[in-house]
C-alpha cells in the first residue's frame, strides 16, 4: 500500500509540474521561431520579457522555488514521521534522514539560486535586485 501510495504521489507530482510548464510553452515557442521577426510578439508571449537571458532566469527560478517547496514539505512530512512514530526507532531513523536530506535539499537550492542569479545576471549590465 505504502508503494503504491508513493508512486501515486510522484505521479500526481510530475503531472502538477508539466501542468505548471505549460504556461512557459508559447514563450519559448514564440522565442525559437519568432526571435528576429516580431520581437513586440516575444515580449507578449514571455509576459514581458525581451532578452532570452531573462526569460531563462525567470525559468531556472521558478524550477529553484519549485525544489525549494518540495524540501520544505518534506521536512514538514519528517517532523510529523518523527512525531508520530511513537519510539520505534526505525520509524525515528527514517524521519530524521528525511529532515537531513531535506534540509541539504534546501541548501543546494538556495546556493544554485544565488550561483545562477549572479552568473546569469552579471552580464546585462543592471543591478541583480532590478
Amino acid at each position: 500500500m505504502a508503494k503504491t501510495l508513493k508512486q501515486f504521489l510522484l505521479v500526481a507530482g510530475l503531472m502538477v509540474v508539466g501542468l505548471l510548464l505549460v504556461g512557459y510553452a508559447p514563450a519559448a515557442l514564440a522565442a525559437m521561431i519568432g526571435a528576429g521577426d516580431a520581437p513586440g510578439n516575444i515580449v507578449e508571449a514571455t509576459g514581458g520579457e525581451a532578452s532570452a537571458r531573462s526569460l531563462i532566469v525567470n525559468i531556472i527560478n521558478f524550477f529553484l522555488f519549485f525544489l525549494g517547496l518540495i524540501a520544505t514539505i518534506m521536512i514538514i512530512y519528517g517532523g510529523v514521521t518523527y512525531v508520530t512514530a511513537g519510539g520505534e526507532q526505525e520509524k525515528i531513523e527514517s524521519a530524521k534522514k528525511i529532515i537531513m536530506y531535506a534540509v541539504i535539499g534546501i541548501i543546494i537550492v538556495l546556493l544554485s539560486f544565488a550561483i545562477v542569479n549572479t552568473i546569469l545576471q552579471s552580464g546585462t549590465g543592471s543591478e541583480a535586485g532590478t
